[in-house]
């Protein structure tokens, strides 16, 4: 399904985490309850940012407002679901540059990013973070390209999964450094700084939003290797 130039504009333009339109101005609005779906697991920034805007919701409309996780399928099952829904604004979704990057990774999908979605406003933007394990003996980016190439195959990278922005951008580095380093997907923004906390991959692909709350997690390492 390939995007037209003006289209993938359009919807990157509001594609870090908006929600599609619903009829705010009504005074009868919501008529139900509100289904918000986030396409992320719980405790990840997207999440997060999602349940704080709902808190808004709520002390506004009341509590009609009810998030729903679906982070499978890499964004599309939560796509396939609000693309068939009613368009009365009782189902919403939040979405991320997944909804851009899908189209050119998946053939036969069961929605159309520009026809069956209305983005009302971006809410965020953060920028990708390259973190890795304290033990990791690489003080900087230049002693890290030199440690992987020195052991090909040995390290590996977290990403919040398979064709996300976080993989997109392990894989920008490890083509423009000529690295041999494994890829490990997870399902969402929280299991891959766990892990990589946990050294069970030793690097990882992030949003700024998922290391900023594990600061204390890294400190010490950066304090010892500020002492070289």
């Amino acid at each position: 399904m390939p995007l037209a130039r003006r289209d993938f504009l359009r919807i990157a333009a509001a594609a870090t985490a908006s929600l599609p339109a619903w009829p705010a101005r009504s005074q009868s609005y919501p008529a139900r309850p509100v289904r918000i779906i986030v396409p992320v697991t719980a405790g990840g920034p997207v999440d997060v940012i999602t349940r704080t805007i709902v808190q808004q919701l709520f002390e506004r409309w009341g509590g009609q407002f009810h998030v729903e996780n679906l982070p499978t399928g890499a964004g599309n099952v939560a796509a396939a679901i609000a693309a068939k829904a009613p368009a009365d604004g009782h189902t919403v979704m939040t979405v991320t540059t997944a909804l851009v990057i899908n189209p050119s990774l998946y053939a036969n999908l069961s929605y159309d990013p520009v026809r069956d979605f209305a983005p009302i406003t971006l809410v965020g933007a953060s920028p990708h973070v390259l973190v890795a394990h304290p033990a990791l003996p690489a003080a900087n980016v230049r002693e890290l390209i030199a440690l992987v190439k020195d052991s090909p195959g040995k390290y590996s990278y977290a990403s919040p999964g398979t064709g996300q922005s976080g993989q997109l951008a392990g894989e920008m580095f490890r083509l423009e450094c000529g690295l041999d380093l494994v890829h490990v997907p997870f399902n969402g923004a929280t299991p891959t700084i766990t892990s990589t906390i946990a050294g069970h991959t030793q690097i990882a692909f992030n949003v700024a939003g998922s290391r900023s709350r594990q600061h204390q997690s890294w400190q010490p390492a950066r304090a010892r290797r500020d002492k070289r």
